[in-house]
């Protein structure tokens, strides 16, 4: 079936299969959609409304007053139950959001709850003026846009003559076709890309990526064969170059106007994943190859478009300390990827020496594109995509990255620029405005030229110019040309979701962000009643996912702002606890943090800005790597302290607040991996039959005996890390020495067990080559070791660069697991050496645990700040900060939130009224919370009853785990209904 036939029938034969299994094991659900029920109608609303309809028939047989008089009742009777059904139904459905559910349905019900509903159906276009109504004409009236916007009759005549000239030179793939990423693809390849698939609609062929996971390994294996055969063959099949297009109308915009519509393209799964494979080997070739250029931040490993924005920021900032001027061009590339030049894209590929299967692939791939759309159950006539990256490809995004990458290499020196993909932005700083303008104006011509010869086309319109500048007095703005037109100057621009204005105060960008965070509020506001709202933590799961993510985008680079401005998204943070804690409008914010675990915003900037910080000392291939500020800047600011600082200069500020200047932290190094071999060692465990619970030492000491006697050849090493409070440290054992050091302390016991096994190994590299076996009680450690992966721990590949490096010059060395405390004198002496180890090894550290180190330190600084609130009643409950359990209803939850933290509506009301305080009756002084639960005599007889003492306090009673009868108790004394 695979083997014999044809690429086409071969796939095709495939694709019956496949649905044939699929359509056996499990049924097709129908496209056709039921009335839907009315949820809240119960026996209730059915009675009501049979005495209404009853009282309507007696009145129309007999018109009197007194029949009339009865149906209006009936008829109100009947709405008064369905009002109430409506909102008990209401109440069910939002209190079943709590936290035993999964994700999907809590975004589906927070969805529908907040009337999120988007309907796909279009009912009319216009085309050139022409009503067209029907779906099947509606579809083509839309693919017929799609297929003219990616048409070479859109290029420029210029470029259209350069186009036809540079096409007519053939490009010879075929030469060297021996190199490594030419191989055949391997079955370790498919498993990983299979189980790095995410659920997605099927393509034109109805498979999904569900029914791929499922299948057997024989099957894959005859899938496997199949795309090498492909990849050898140099066929691609004829029905994965068609797609399904969804168009979905694009925010704000007509939806009668079929140019508004954005294409979601729904190609086969098949293809999807040989292209995942294909498109790994591409990215390690370009990578391990330094191909893309530095400054290009779009989809790789390890950047994001922070980078690009960090790199603005600091440019604008060090020009603000010198006094000087920045002018910043933001360009607009239209339809950038239904454009790109396909030639152009082959041609980069051989520019980059490569040959073979892999260019092969992607021509053959890149050729015939058709799609047709998709309008309800209708589809369009096939059109073609003559020009432009696939769409819903996962090889578009490296294809389109590696065009426009040359355009960085137009700018003069004096002019920087980052890509993100295609959002492009060039900025040049200096003294004189017109130095700059001249120098930008320079750049603007080569990269239009550059354009010219590459198919890209500028708008006008959407390319602007911000002019960055603190100096007060009139100086003329800068006067640059693109295409025959001036850019546009701006006060203010969106730049990758961060709004920069000229004085770079990010007050828009925080008040833009405001408006929109008050819009998100409302979300919680519908699923938080304090009655029957749903739990707080799936309300602390929304809050977190909807609001304080947009909070936290770009916080490192616009927390450089004045307190003033940042200080005016507290209240949405202050509002989103309350409703998530259901606390009282009173409480202090301090309460709020602490019974939430949840920190202040300005918290959570600085661990953002040291976790941003550590992670670009992480990456040696970021363009900020080796980046220090200069003597003569750090001078200037401290000469200038009204200055905002860069970022940089706040994370070293910050640094030396917290005494982590010399943090030192291991560079990972990318792309150690090739994509077509699996990488790992393994280990040997003898004792992976035996339960360490159930098995008495003597038992693993005869193993641990027994397995000597077959390993006697080899010599032994026994490694161990060791972790406290206030240490890490490692110790290796050998035949004739020992040795014991601590690392950081920020280091995890994880990243002790790696460091033992790596020093063992470089202490016998010294040596003659022969036979070593180490031992090491951490079985993850020895597992991360067996599949390595781009987010395994840093010092695991340096431990397999060494291991091949000492096999190649004739060592043979085995890794074994043993467990601990059982006696191994070995392992024991390890331990106690571990322990007791005082030499300081001065070692990097992970980034990992960096980031958890950073955090830890920040809390305990929290945690300081929270333990000299003495006057706060939260405090006296809860002096720790840490995450309590709370409550499955709702309303209890809240009553007890009011409580620990002192402020109930009965207690503190009178502050939002302007009131004076209540008074106890009996007592004659202010009700507090205390007061009620614990000092007042009038409800000592009840508190006795309930909690069988007379002196209990607040903690005992609002713990952790609060009392079973608190409750109880607030019921007797009729203050439940008044929290």
């Amino acid at each position: 079936m695979v083997s014999d036939n044809s690429i086409d029938i071969a796939v095709r034969n495939i694709t019956e299969v496949l649905i044939s299994a699929a359509d056996h094991s499990f049924p097709k659900i129908s496209n056709t959609f039921k009335k839907q029920r009315k949820v809240w109608w119960n026996a209730d609303c059915r009675e009501a409304h049979k005495r209404q309809r009853k009282a309507w028939n007696i009145f129309c047989r007999n018109p009197t007053t007194v029949n009339l008089i009865n149906y209006k009742q009936a008829k109100a009777n009947s709405r008064r139950v369905q009002r109430r059904s409506k909102r008990e139904s209401w109440e069910r459905y939002i209190s079943s959001i709590n936290s035993t559910i999964s994700s999907k349905k809590l975004w589906e019900r927070v969805k529908k709850t907040s009337g999120i509903f988007k309907s796909s159906n279009i009912r009319i276009l216009y085309n050139n003026g022409i009503p067209v109504t029907s779906l099947q004409d509606i579809a083509n009236c839309i693919a017929s846009e799609l297929s003219r916007t990616s048409n070479s009759s859109n290029y420029s005549a210029p470029f259209l003559n350069h186009k036809i000239a540079t096409e007519k030179k053939k490009l010879n793939f075929h030469s060297s076709p021996y190199a490594s990423y030419n191989t055949d693809f391997t079955f370790f390849e498919l498993n990983r890309c299979l189980s790095e698939i995410h659920k997605t609609s099927p393509g034109p062929d109805n498979i999904s990526y569900l029914m791929i996971q499922n299948l057997s390994d024989k099957s894959l294996h005859n899938l496997l064969f199949l795309y090498n055969r492909i990849w050898r063959e140099h066929s691609f099949p004829s029905c994965w170059q068609q797609a399904i297009i969804i168009p979905i109308l694009k925010p704000g915009k007509e939806p009668s106007n079929p140019r508004n519509y954005r294409p979601i393209a729904l190609t086969s799964c098949l293809c999807k994943i040989l292209e995942k494979m294909v498109n790994k080997r591409l990215i390690y070739y370009l990578e391990t190859n330094k191909i893309f250029s530095p400054f290009q931040s779009g989809f790789r490993q390890g950047r994001s478009t922070v980078d690009n924005l960090l790199a603005l920021e600091t440019e604008i900032r060090n020009a603000f300390l010198r006094r000087q001027h920045t002018v910043a061009i933001f360009f607009d590339i239209e339809k950038a990827y239904d454009r790109s030049w396909r030639y152009g894209i082959l041609r980069d590929l051989y520019d980059s020496n490569l040959r073979g299967n892999l260019p092969i692939f992607i021509q053959n791939f890149l050729q015939l594109r058709t799609f047709r759309v998709k309008i309800g159950n209708e589809l369009s006539d096939f059109f073609t995509q003559e020009e432009g990256v696939p769409q819903g490809s996962v090889l578009s995004v490296t294809l389109f990255a590696l065009k426009i990458n040359d355009i960085l290499k137009q700018l003069p020196p004096s002019v920087k620029g980052f890509l993100y993909v295609d959002d492009l932005y060039i900025s040049c700083t200096g003294d004189n405005i017109h130095f700059i303008e001249r120098q930008l104006q320079l750049a603007v011509n080569k990269i239009r030229q550059w354009s010219t010869f590459n198919g890209f086309t500028f708008s006008t319109d959407k390319t602007s110019c911000i002019h960055f500048c603190r100096k007060r007095r009139l100086h003329p703005e800068p006067e640059i040309l693109l295409e025959g037109q001036l850019i546009n100057v701006v006060n203010e621009i969106k730049f990758l979701g961060v709004t920069f204005d000229k004085k770079l105060t990010f007050k828009p960008h925080v008040m833009k962000l405001r408006k929109k965070l008050d819009k998100t509020l409302n979300i919680l506001k519908v699923i938080s009643n304090t009655s029957w709202g749903a739990s707080r933590p799936s309300l602390l799961r929304v809050y977190r996912a909807s609001i304080l993510s947009k909070i936290d985008y770009g916080c490192v680079i616009y927390g450089s702002a004045r307190q003033s401005v940042l200080k005016r998204l507290d209240p949405i943070h202050h509002s989103a606890l309350r409703l998530c804690s259901g606390a009282f409008r009173t409480s202090p914010v301090e309460s709020l943090y602490v019974e939430c675990c949840e920190p202040s915003l300005d918290h959570r900037r600085r661990i953002l800005t040291l976790h941003y910080y550590f992670k670009i000392l992480s990456l040696p291939g970021h363009p900020f790597f080796n980046y220090k500020e200069s003597q003569f800047i750090l001078r200037l600011q401290r000469a200038r302290p009204s200055v905002i600082p860069s970022f940089f200069t706040r994370a070293s500020e910050l640094l030396r607040t917290l005494n982590l200047e010399d943090l030192q932290v291991i560079p990972i190094l990318k792309h150690h991996l090739t994509p077509w071999k699996s990488h790992g060692l393994r280990f040997l465990n003898p004792f992976k039959t035996f339960d360490k619970a159930n098995t008495a030492p003597e038992v693993y000491q005869q193993l641990f005996a027994d397995h000597r006697d077959v390993y006697h050849n080899f010599i032994p090493i026994f490694t161990d890390g060791s972790k406290s409070s206030l240490s890490t440290s490692f110790a290796c054992v050998f035949s004739n020495s020992t040795l014991s050091f601590q690392i950081h302390s920020s280091s995890s016991i994880f990243t002790a067990e790696i460091t033992a096994i790596l020093h063992a190994l470089s202490e016998i590299s010294s040596g003659p080559p022969d036979n070593f076996i180490i031992y090491s009680d951490s079985l993850s450690a020895l597992e991360s070791m067996t599949s390595l992966h781009r987010f395994s721990h840093p010092l695991t590949f340096n431990i397999l660069e060494l291991h091949d490096h000492l096999t190649f010059k004739g060592f043979s060395i085995l890794f074994c697991w043993i467990p601990s405390h059982v006696g191994i004198p070995g392992n024991e002496l390890a331990d106690n050496l571990a322990k007791s180890a005082t030499i300081n090894l001065n070692s990097p550290v992970p980034v990992n645990d960096v980031k958890k180190y950073v955090k830890s330190i920040l809390h305990s600084k929290w945690q300081a700040q929270w333990d000299l609130r003495n006057t706060n009643k939260l405090q006296s409950i809860k002096r720790l900060i840490d995450c309590w359990p709370s409550l499955p209803i709702r309303k209890l939850d809240t009553i007890l939130t009011r409580l620990r933290i002192g402020h109930t509506r009965f207690t503190h009301r009178h502050l939002l009224l302007g009131e004076p305080a209540p008074l106890c009756t009996a007592c004659h002084c202010q009700m507090t919370v205390l007061h009620i639960l614990i000092e007042c005599q009038q409800f000592k007889h009840q508190r006795i009853f309930c909690f069988h003492s007379s002196s209990i306090t607040l903690k005992d009673i609002l713990h952790k785990d609060p009392h079973p009868q608190l409750f109880t108790f607030l019921r007797m004394i009729g203050f439940y209904s008044l929290i």
